[in-house]
């Protein structure tokens, strides 16, 4: 599918990206904001997905409800998310609704209002989510896992934050986390559809207009545990186990073949760890693997599912897989097979406009260049046995591996 890609950067230092796509008429917009929750402090943790709730409360020219209203009423969707480091806000619209696509993610990240009122009501709302992820114990042990490996710092802090530093939140902190990071410098807004780039720009520098300059987030590279070994007690009937390590950053050249390893271990019902710890022994129902890549760093952890009395035995064939995969390197058609299945991914995901919106932004934030399909495809088609073999070598250092166990009460 063919496409266009512009980037501009406007006077006031807001980076705006669009990729016309021809023959669709829907829009994904979003705005990239470089701070998350490795921003943070022991002291205000959660108060950047804090912030994301807030700007929904109500804006100078928008009330909650008229935010909510926006872009439903004519099929579209407006939303956010916040993880360690970026909060991202996004439409997705027809293409004759940009306009007022732009214009509301604007007043978003530019004009909040932040009422005490508002900040009050919004505290409930978010501990009860809080709850509502500890009482999910298969989210809950990411947060916990991440923790133990990245001890006493921003990385390790969970997203959300905690219940009683949420309580903690005033207008004063929210106004000082908005007023350092959701400036233009520290932005990119990424367009992807039925859009042109210079009817794009005239729309963002109408509506992006920003009272602060700020600062950058500067990020500390974290100290990384390992072998910790950590268990927690709690009212479940199964045992659940989140197990990894440490792994390579975005810009790592082992990227795709850390991809690659993911889609091979633990990546669907065809993966090697389902196949072997749920198909073949039936211990589990729920099993995976999975992959983060942050800027300096990445995670590549395991979950299994599973009877307490069946743990150790899970544990063993998932040690076992890892420690094969690090001594006898995969057939070639075996890595073909994988390098299909990754190259069939991104092609499908063209047909997202939300996805290549993110695509776009996520290399202008990491890359600070424009990064087109047949260049990704390349660097799958690179990959090799060998190559995989050494990455797995690389990171899949058992001595190293960190584990969290929920278990039922004794």
């Amino acid at each position: 599918m063919p496409s266009t890609i512009n980037k501009t950067v406007l006077q006031n230092g807001l980076t705006v990206i669009s990729e016309f796509v021809p023959g669709v008429r829907s829009v994904s917009a979003g705005v990239w904001v470089k701070a998350g929750s490795r921003c943070e402090t022991t002291r205000n943790k959660g108060i950047a997905h804090f912030l994301e709730h807030m700007v929904f409360k109500g804006t100078e020219k928008f009330s909650a409800l008229k935010i909510a209203h926006s872009l439903e009423e004519t099929g579209g969707s407006l939303n956010a998310y916040t993880s360690k480091e970026h909060t991202v806000f996004y439409t997705h619209s027809l293409d004759t609704q940009l306009s007022k696509s732009i214009r509301v993610l604007a007043d978003l990240v530019c004009r909040p209002l932040f009422r005490e009122k508002d900040i009050l009501h919004e505290k409930a709302v978010v501990l009860e989510e809080i709850h509502a992820v500890e009482d999910t114990p298969e989210d809950y042990i990411f947060d916990v896992f991440q923790e133990k490996l990245f001890p006493n710092h921003p990385m390790g802090f969970p997203i959300l934050g905690t219940a009683s530093s949420v309580r903690t939140f005033d207008r004063a902190a929210l106004l000082d986390f908005w007023q350092n990071f959701y400036t233009p410098k520290n932005m990119v807004v990424s367009i992807v559809g039925n859009v042109r780039h210079d009817a794009v720009l005239r729309m963002a520098e109408r509506s992006f207009v920003f009272s602060t300059t700020g600062k950058a987030c500067r990020f500390k590279k974290p100290p990384t545990a390992v072998n910790i070994r950590h268990e927690i007690q709690d009212g479940v009937n199964q045992c659940h186990i989140c197990t990894g390590v440490e792994s390579f950053s975005y810009t790592a050249e082992e990227r795709f073949p850390i991809i690659a390893l993911n889609v091979w271990l633990g990546g669907g019902m065809s993966s090697r760890l389902f196949q072997a710890i749920r198909e073949k022994y039936g211990l589990a129902y729920s099993v995976y693997s999975n992959v983060d890549f942050f800027k300096d760093t990445g995670v590549f952890s395991f979950y299994v599912g599973t009877d307490v009395r069946k743990a150790q035995k899970a544990l063993k064939i998932l040690t076992t897989e890892l420690q094969h995969l690090c001594e006898t390197p995969l057939k070639e058609s075996v890595v073909n097979k994988i390098k299909s299945q990754l190259n069939g991914t991104i092609l499908l995901g063209l047909e997202s406009m939300q996805r290549r919106m993110s695509s776009l932004a996520k290399n202008e934030i990491f890359y600070q260049r424009i990064i087109n399909i047949d260049e990704s495809i390349e660097k799958i088609e690179q990959i090799n046995s060998r190559f995989l073999l050494e990455t797995a070598q690389k990171i899949f250092i058992m001595k190293n591996f960190n584990t969290v166990m929920i278990i039922p009460h004794a």
